[in-house]
């Protein structure tokens, strides 16, 4: 590849620049100098289109020509870096600092690839707090890249090892700066702590072009924060562990030790998990003590503690038999004074190494009778070490030694550091799980229904369980909905992820249905506006905050059943979930066919019914996906494994839902499952009565009769007044506003009284309010006022206004 020496020229404007404006311009040249490759950045910076520029030399782009003064980088060599006169396409000379990597394929061809970083000011401010933060603070070389992952900073450190200056890698990536694997995964976690602002690791080696793997460094990922908690940039810390003493250190270090703390959300057994790290590695004895009470969670990170210090003994290790270093047993609370060793490694946010012989070990040894220990064990080198994360004091990690005769050295400090950094951070992050755990599953448990209404259409039972995975609770739910006419409707859903929004979001949907069901929509219609539903949720999110898909709900299924026990019939529709399971009676089990509509919050596909007779005594079971799903188990062994669960006699429905989730489930599910559970009932005939009516005004008052010789023989003869009202300015309401045939009937369940008046006119009444000298209008007002409940029911042809009374009292 040829280049030129420096001259004088124009350079890009790139001090003003926005953030936005930051790209890196790339291009690939072979080893005989042409242009093999051309990026769409390359095209922003100097204006020539790819098919400009491809299979031309490279030296057509220089804006002075090859000439005397060109060179040629020598074979031998892997990297360039320097600046260079190109010319733009409209003939303006642009000086560009390039910095040329040299790649050889598989198959041994040789090619430069060159980049060159365009970028204006960085997004994160690169004041004196950065300065401090990265250097003042760091024992290892470090760079520090900013919120679009470029290159801000780096220290002397960085500059000699890769051997480039600070400025020839400002603004560039990381992958720019050292091509290889590696750097692109590192990248990747970098944008991680940007995301998530929890630090994150890499042991593979970060290695300069041409570097032999056998030199490489640990890299550390840590996230920069301003006072309030906000991620604005990422340090790159990385160790050189070339030259590392002994195999101990690499032992110790995470691919090993680290890699044992944090395996569960449970913060004492991370802390023991510390502690066998530790011990007998490069320690005799190892104390976790974690502060109590806790830091609460809507506490702004702790400053370093001070005063006397209150923690909770939470894990003890020693290489002697019953850990006598610790006095105290572990879940017991110990007060450390102040001045003492432990109190002044909180107090500075730091870890420290003591010998016996230190003033301030003497002096907490006879102030503090709790500290005993130290002589009676023979300890004679301590370290401590505070457990910090993002700010906040966790607690502190006591290490000692008393059978090995060599003290503490600087480096076994670092390691310890090492491994109580990984050990704050995964109790935070257990304790920050288990906050949300509970906050959610209060919701969930908050927004489910608290008992299952007793009715006469069905018999029902339900169950639910959360994921016993860290994924946590979902949106899994179900309910049970009274409607008209003594029908009742059963809804099993199951809303996409897990959290807190996964359950809000399902407490938003249960609320819907229950709405939408009030109207007595059918099952097709009621899933058509809870799709739409969805779709409006999910653009409301993702306005808000991008997250529109899981937070908004779509691939939301849900399956609505609704049960006529005057008829029998129960109509079924689904959207993406699993069909129910009928019993028969007669012990016979099997899926009900339920054409399989999409998920919610896709749009504009139909869903269709399933109207089927279903005798009485018929079990239906509604379930999640949850359910059939377990680890090593397929679909078809779960469904056979639920139909013998299900077709078992059971005394009672809680039977049946024990039996099946014992069949299924012999751990803890990988996700939610809410199982509901109905058996089917019958109003027979003499609980139901029906009157067609002739349109004719003159038939009121033979409705009124019909409907108290009814009530008489029920025994309900307390109640005919108020019936005789509500019949009569129903049928009234039909023969004066309604088109013919006519019907009345009448349901008499448990405590209620349904009275029903149909016709065939799809028009709905409403209520208004009557004024003084109006002759008409009080009808729907005086059965509001006297029925416990009423509305209006659509058909296909016609609609039925009904009103239910209570009988409680009668």
């Amino acid at each position: 590849m040829e280049q030129v020496p420096t001259s004088p020229g124009e350079r890009p404007e790139q001090a003003s620049a926005s953030p936005e404006s930051a790209y890196t311009a790339t291009a690939t040249i072979s080893e005989q100098g042409i242009v093999t490759e051309w990026s769409e950045d390359a095209r922003r910076l100097l204006g020539y289109a790819p098919s400009e520029v491809l299979g031309l030399p490279a030296a057509q782009l220089l804006a002075d020509g090859a000439g005397d003064t060109a060179w040629r980088i020598p074979s031998g060599q892997e990297r360039w870096s320097g600046t260079v006169a190109l010319r733009h396409r409209d003939g303006r000379r642009l000086e560009l600092g390039l910095l040329a990597h040299r790649w050889t394929s598989t198959g041994g061809t040789a090619k430069w690839f060159v980049v060159s970083a365009v970028a204006g000011e960085p997004r994160t401010p690169r004041g004196v707090s950065l300065n401090e933060w990265a250097f003042t603070q760091s024992p290892c070389f470090m760079a520090i890249f900013d919120a679009d992952l470029r290159l801000v900073r780096a220290n002397a450190g960085m500059e000699r090892t890769l051997s480039l200056t600070e400025a020839e890698m400002r603004g560039l990536r990381l992958p720019d700066i050292a091509p290889d694997p590696v750097s692109d995964e590192t990248e990747r976690k970098m944008r991680l702590v940007l995301e998530t602002g929890e630090p994150q690791y890499e042991e593979a080696f970060i290695r300069p072009t041409g570097a032999s793997t056998e030199h490489g460094w640990a890299t550390s990922l840590a996230p920069l924060r301003d006072r309030d908690g906000r991620v604005h940039a990422v340090c790159l810390a990385a160790h050189d562990r070339t030259g590392i003493e002994g195999d101990r250190q690499l032992m110790l270090l995470p691919d090993d030790a680290g890699a044992r703390i944090g395996t569960t959300m449970d913060s004492a057994r991370t802390a023991q998990e510390l502690a066998d790290a530790a011990v007998p590695r490069f320690a005799d004895f190892a104390l976790v003590d974690l502060l109590d009470p806790p830091p609460r969670a809507d506490e702004p990170p702790s400053g370093p503690v001070a005063g006397p210090v209150t923690v909770s003994r939470t894990a003890a290790r020693s290489v002697l038999e019953g850990s006598p270093e610790s006095r105290v047993a572990v879940g017991e609370t110990v007060v450390y004074p102040p001045l003492s060793p432990p109190v002044e490694c909180l107090a500075a946010g730091r870890g420290a190494v003591y010998g016996t012989s230190d003033s301030a070990v003497a002096r907490w040894v006879a102030e503090d009778p709790g500290a005993a220990w130290i002589r009676e064990s023979g300890t004679h080198s301590m370290m401590v070490v505070p457990l910090r994360f993002g700010g906040t004091t966790l607690g502190l990690a006591v290490f000692g030694r008393h059978q090995r005769r060599e003290p503490f050295q600087p480096e076994d400090l670092w390691l310890a550091q090492e491994l109580t950094a990984r050990a704050a951070a995964s109790i935070h992050k257990a304790r920050r799980f288990n906050r949300e755990h509970t906050s959610t599953m209060t919701l969930q448990r908050s927004l489910l229904p608290q008992s299952l209404p007793h009715h006469a259409a069905l018999e029902t039972a339900s169950r639910y369980l959360p994921a016993g995975t860290d994924a946590g609770v979902g949106g899994d739910w179900f309910d049970v909905i009274p409607l008209s006419g003594a029908r009742v409707a059963l809804v099993v859903g199951d809303v996409v992820g897990h959290g807190i929004r996964a359950a809000a979001t399902m407490g938003r949907l249960r609320t819907a249905v229950r709405t939408l069901a009030d109207v007595d929509l059918p099952p097709d219609e009621l899933l058509t506006h809870l799709d739409d539903l969805i779709i409006h949720l999910s653009a409301d999110e993702a306005d808000r905050d991008g997250a529109g898909e899981t937070a908004g709900g779509i691939g939301t299924t849900c399956l609505y059943v609704v049960y006529d026990p005057v008829t029998r019939h129960c109509t079924v529709a689904r959207a993406g979930h699993p069909p129910p399971v009928v019993v028969s009676p007669e012990g016979s089990v099997y899926l009900l066919d339920v054409p399989a509509g999409p998920p919610l919050g896709l749009g504009g596909l139909p869903f269709e019914t399933i109207d089927v007779e279903l005798p009485e005594g018929s079990i239906l079971a509604l379930y999640t996906d949850g359910l059939l799903q377990p680890r090593e188990r397929d679909i078809d062994e779960a469904l056979d494994g639920m139909f013998a669960a299900l077709s078992r006699p059971a005394s009672t429905l809680d039977t049946v839902c024990d039996r099946v989730l014992t069949a299924l489930l012999t751990h803890p599910p990988d996700d939610d499952v809410a199982l509901l559970v109905a058996r089917t009932r019958a109003l027979h005939a003499d609980k139901v009565v029906v009157w067609d009516l002739p349109s004719d005004p003159s038939i009121v008052s033979s409705a009124r009769r019909h409907t108290t010789d009814q009530l008489t023989a029920w025994g309900l003869d307390e109640a005919a007044f108020v019936s005789e009202l509500v019949v009569s300015e129903l049928v009234t309401n039909a023969i004066r506003y309604g088109q013919p045939p006519i019907q009345l009937r009448l349901i008499h369940q448990d405590r209620t009284l349904i009275c029903e008046v149909s016709d065939s006119s799809n028009t709905a009444p409403h209520m208004r309010r009557a004024r003084t000298f109006d002759e008409g209008g009080r009808g729907l007002l005086l059965v509001a006022q006297l029925a416990r409940r009423w509305g209006t029911r659509h058909a296909s042809i016609g609609k039925t206004i009904w009103a239910e009374q209570s009988l409680v009292g009668y």
